[in-house]
């Protein structure tokens, strides 16, 4: 996308984290945006701090998992500003554990929110940018979706979080060679943080009523909490750092969207392991008191 000034964009997950660092940089560059959020306060919050900035916003209250709530929300968009240029799909939740020890509503929740949102996103707002992109010659549209280093990896104690956004990397990557078929005016790019300080692994406070089943967790699971809250907030990289990088790759056309291109040796790790036919790698062979700590932590339930 060569500018932005003048643009619409969509964010979802927009009242914290990357969701709302992004928007800051959007609406610095001139862009009016529609934010969503699950977080009615926060979102309130954040879409004033926006609009202090000088351009329009649409805040909007949605939980993505709900396909309704997403088409209403795209109906809103195009009415208010026509179809957007930028989509950033972008909300998400996490959830460890062993993964067999992941009830129903768990991976009712942890789906519908990290991939199902994406999807929604994708089959709501790519058809209006083609739209507009067939009746403008001079029309970008740009969808990036927020994935995670856990899609292209797969560490243990984090499953239904590891199958979500491995999917999100494969709809990703889907959505980039349909769009080559037949536009040359809509792009896309998949967003794979590692680890970085947001909200995330506070993200159980959102969990609808309907999506728990109301039982203690597990060893297994508060294991996972805590190692995660401490690699989150432990993090170097910055969530407004994140946010530069989605800027940079959307004006760039760049697909792939690392915060820690470092931490790619477990990938390449784990496309040799496929390529060569190998059981999977230990994650931990660098440093494998790490392992160590994990396998006597959960052991110690």
């Amino acid at each position: 996308m060569k500018t932005f000034k003048g643009k619409t964009a969509v964010i979802t997950g927009a009242a914290s984290g990357f969701g709302l660092e992004t928007a800051r940089l959007c609406a610095r560059q001139g862009m009016q945006l529609v934010m969503a959020d699950v977080q009615q306060d926060a979102l309130d919050q954040a879409a004033a701090e926006i609009e202090a900035l000088g351009v329009q916003v649409l805040p909007y209250r949605l939980d993505v998992s709900k396909a309704a709530e997403v088409e209403a929300m795209g109906a809103a968009t195009h009415k208010r500003f026509g179809a957007p240029h930028f989509v950033f799909n972008n909300a998400g939740v996490a959830l460890g554990g062993l993964i067999w020890e992941h009830t129903l509503k768990d991976w009712e929740w942890i789906v519908g929110v990290n991939l199902m949102g994406v999807a929604h996103g994708v089959r709501v707002f790519t058809p209006m940018m083609l739209e507009a992109a067939k009746s403008d010659p001079y029309f970008e549209g740009h969808i990036v979706n927020t994935a995670s280093m856990a899609g292209l990896v797969s560490m243990p104690n984090n499953g239904a979080y590891n199958v979500t956004k491995h999917a999100v990397v494969a709809m990703s990557e889907t959505l980039y060679q349909d769009l080559s078929l037949v536009t040359d005016q809509v792009h896309c790019s998949v967003l794979c943080p590692f680890y970085v300080p947001t909200g995330i692994f506070q993200s159980e406070r959102h969990r609808p009523a309907e999506m728990s089943e109301g039982r203690a967790p597990t060893q297994s699971q508060m294991v996972a909490q805590a190692l995660g809250e401490k690699a989150i907030s432990s993090g170097k990289v910055s969530a407004a750092q994140v946010a530069q990088f989605v800027m940079d790759a959307v004006a760039a056309r760049r697909f792939y969207i690392y915060s820690h291109p470092h931490a790619l040796g477990g990938v390449q790790a784990r496309l040799e392991d496929i390529m060569l036919g190998r059981t999977p790698s230990d994650p931990f062979k660098d440093r494998p008191d790490i392992g160590q700590r994990l396998r006597d932590a959960i052991r110690a339930g």
